[in-house]
């Protein structure tokens, strides 16, 4: 009986554990994959929401297959991560800042940037830009919080430094591409800030299905 009662809480643990380790390989996979659909489409100058741009043959693709399971995933995972650090604040409300991000993806995915991803002011632009920058603001303070949560635990110590270089550095990326022109490396910068945080996301799953 004892056995039964902890089964069902450890399997919610491992599979959200295992999403934070499934979520950045298929957004990587999906943003090449989409890409490779797209002839003429430019990963330098184009932002990742252009793959899912409304009208565009890989917008439900995107959409669907890339930003909306991510997003779900990155909510498991925050879940499993307030779950295992239950007794430290600073930790839940990391957790609770990657949860969000991973709402705001959703968000992005069930509101398509318009063509170009430019600032028409139509509803769907307008919410699909709040939910990218509340999005990436929102896992970058969550990967410096959580490292000085690592700081504080003597198995994770080691990813602290890692941890805050990886916030830090998500968000001077994100800046640079919010400060890009069109037709600049804003497209670059973006993908940038993405894959360290992505990676850093990756490098903590994988860490902690070690434990």
């Amino acid at each position: 009986m004892n056995g039964a009662r902890h089964d069902g809480p450890f399997g919610l643990l491992k599979l959200g554990i295992l999403c934070g380790v499934l979520a950045p390989l298929l957004w990587a996979s999906a943003i090449v994959f989409c890409g490779t659909l797209r002839p003429g489409f430019n990963h330098f100058t184009q932002y990742i929401s252009e793959l899912g741009e409304r009208g565009s043959s890989t917008e439900l693709l995107m959409r669907y297959l890339a930003f909306v399971p991510t997003g779900l995933m990155h909510v498991a995972f925050a879940g499993a991560l307030a779950a295992t650090f239950k007794s430290s604040r600073l930790a839940v409300l990391a957790a609770i800042l990657l949860g969000l991000n991973g709402l705001a993806r959703i968000g992005a995915g069930f509101f398509p940037c318009e063509i170009g991803c430019e600032q028409t002011g139509s509803l769907g632009q307008r919410m699909h830009s709040l939910s990218a920058s509340v999005g990436f603001l929102a896992i970058a303070a969550s990967t410096i919080l959580w490292g000085i949560v690592f700081k504080r635990t003597s198995n994770l110590r080691k990813l602290a430094a890692y941890s805050v270089t990886s916030g830090v550095l998500g968000l001077v990326f994100l800046l640079l591409m919010w400060s890009g022109e069109h037709g600049t490396a804003r497209g670059l910068f973006e993908r940038l800030s993405s894959g360290v945080l992505s990676l850093w996301i990756l490098v903590f799953a994988l860490r902690l299905r070690q434990r």
